[in-house]
């Protein structure tokens, strides 16, 4: 139990944290949809972990019942330099970045929701032992 609480805790750090960058990669966007030849900042969690949950790279078992999250999903800023939405060279569009706050904030109060269920249990567990 201590062990797969453990691993789970760590998922929902690496998806807390990327909820986080991406709340800053949104902020940035909206705050520079006016300026010239900006481009928009996105985050690529989803496609590392995809890519890693694809070469089993996520999780290594030390027990059939037992996973540990690899330190190799780290979630990275990258710029969006594929697309030109206006003719300054700027590529934000708010109405995007502001539905992406959205379900990120959303994102962000799940992982939260989870993660303070699981250290409840967590806590259940040890104190009845």
């Amino acid at each position: 139990m201590l062990k797969s609480s453990y691993n789970k805790i760590n998922l929902f750090e690496k998806g807390l944290t990327a909820s986080w960058l991406k709340n800053q990669a949104i902020s940035n966007n909206i705050s520079n949809v006016n300026t010239p030849n900006y481009k928009r900042e996105t985050v690529n969690f989803e496609d590392v972990l995809q890519n890693a949950a694809n070469q089993n790279d996520i999780m290594s078992r030390t027990h059939e019942k037992h996973m540990s999250v690899s330190s190799s999903v780290t979630p990275t800023i990258v710029k969006d330099d594929s697309t030109e939405y206006r003719k300054d060279g700027n590529n934000v569009n708010i109405d995007t970045e502001m539905a992406e706050l959205a379900e990120n904030q959303i994102r962000y109060e799940a992982i939260t929701k989870e993660l303070n269920d699981t250290l409840k249990r967590l806590r259940i567990s040890i104190k009845e032992g």
